[in-house]
C-alpha cells in the first residue's frame, strides 16, 4: 500500500463521509438532486432512451460478472494462478457488504418513489443510497485496471472503466432511477474499494496457497492405485529377533500340511491322471498268464493211480 494510495484513500473517505453528512442535513446537496429531477432529462432526450436503456447494463451485477468472470477465469488458467478470480471474488464481497449495508441502513426512495419535494425521503424503506449500478460499474471494471500486468494497460484500463463508470452513472439519472448525490456515494463507494484492495493481497495469497495445497493433495489420492497400502516399503516396521526365524511349531505344523514332494525331473501327476480305485481293487484289465504248471509229485501220483487202473 503506498502512501499516495493511502492519501487518496483518506480523501476518498473523507468525500464519502461528506455527502450523506448533506443528505442527512437535506443540504444543498438535496436541492441539487430536486432540480435535476424535477427536469427530467428523459423527456429533454427521449432519442437516446433506447440506447441508455441497454447501456445501464454495463452497470448491473450480474451481466458484468459474467463477462468479467470469463476473462479472468481464462487468464487464471493460462497463468496457472488463482489471483485474478480471488481478486474478483473479494472485491465484490466488499462491494456487497459495504454498499448494501449502507442501502438497507438509510432506507432512502428513489425520484420515481419520492412523497415530499425538498425532501431528503431518508429511513423510508428505500434502497437505492448509494448507487449500486455506479459502485458496481467502478469496481467490476475497475478491478481489469487493476490486474493489469503493464503500466501502459494500467492506465489505459483505468481511462476506459472511469468513463464506462462515469457514463453508468449519469445513465441513472437520466432515466429517473437514482439521485445525482446516490451516483456520486456510488463512485466514492466503488473507488474506496479498489484504492482498499492492496490491503486484502496476503489474505489473498494465502487463500490461494491452502486451495492449491488442498487440490494437489486431492489429485495425488485420485491418482493413488487400488490396493496400494499408504505406506511404503521403508517406512514399514521391522521385525525383530523374534520374529526373524519362524519357530519349531511353526515349522512342523506347516510341514504337516505340505503336498507330498515329487521326484526331480519328473512332472507332478495330477488327481485326474492316477489310476482310480474302488473298493474291488484297481479298475485295470487283468494280464492273461495261462494255466499254471503242475508239480512233479502230483504227476507221479496221476501216474501211479493210472497204472493201478
Amino acid at each position: 500500500m503506498s502512501r499516495t494510495r493511502v492519501w487518496l484513500f483518506g480523501l476518498t473517505l473523507a468525500v464519502y463521509v461528506a455527502i450523506v453528512v448533506g443528505v442527512l442535513t437535506t443540504s444543498k446537496l438535496v436541492t441539487l438532486d430536486w432540480q435535476v429531477m424535477l427536469w427530467r432529462p428523459y423527456k429533454q432526450w427521449p432519442q437516446i432512451h433506447a440506447f441508455l436503456d441497454y447501456f445501464v447494463v454495463l452497470g448491473q451485477r450480474g451481466p458484468t460478472a459474467v463477462m468479467v468472470l470469463a476473462w479472468l477465469g481464462w487468464r487464471s488458467w493460462r497463468h496457472r494462478t488463482l489471483h485474478p478470480l480471488l481478486v474478483l471474488g473479494s472485491s465484490l464481497l466488499l462491494l456487497n457488504i459495504t454498499v448494501g449495508a449502507v442501502k438497507y441502513g438509510l432506507g432512502r426512495l428513489g425520484p420515481h418513489y419520492a412523497t415530499t419535494v425538498g425532501s431528503a425521503e431518508m429511513f423510508a424503506g428505500g434502497d437505492i443510497f448509494p448507487s449500486g449500478h455506479t459502485a458496481n460499474a467502478v469496481v467490476t471494471w475497475g478491478v481489469l485496471a487493476y490486474l493489469a500486468r503493464t503500466q501502459r494497460a494500467q492506465r489505459i484500463g483505468s481511462v476506459i472503466s472511469a468513463l464506462l463508470a462515469l457514463g453508468v452513472g449519469a445513465t441513472t439519472v437520466y432515466l429517473g432511477t437514482h439521485w445525482v448525490s446516490d451516483v456520486l456515494l456510488g463512485w466514492a463507494a466503488g473507488l474506496l474499494i479498489l484504492l482498499a484492495l492492496p490491503w486484502f493481497e496476503p489474505t489473498m495469497a494465502r487463500t490461494e496457497e491452502a486451495i492449491s495445497t488442498a487440490w494437489a493433495r486431492l489429485r495425488d489420492r485420485s491418482r493413488m492405485p487400488v490396493g496400494v497400502p499408504a505406506v511404503g516399503p521403508a517406512l514399514a516396521t521391522p521385525r525383530t529377533a523374534d520374529e526373524d526365524e519362524p519357530s519349531r511349531e511353526t515349522v512342523s505344523a506347516a510341514s504337516a500340511f505340505a503336498p507330498a514332494p515329487h521326484a526331480p525331473g519328473r512332472p507332478p501327476i495330477g488327481r485326474h491322471e492316477r489310476t482310480p480305485l474302488t473298493p474291488a481293487g484297481s479298475r485295470r484289465p487283468p494280464v492273461d498268464r495261462g494255466p499254471r504248471p503242475t508239480p512233479p509229485l502230483v504227476h507221479q501220483q496221476v501216474r501211479g493211480r493210472g497204472i493201478a487202473g
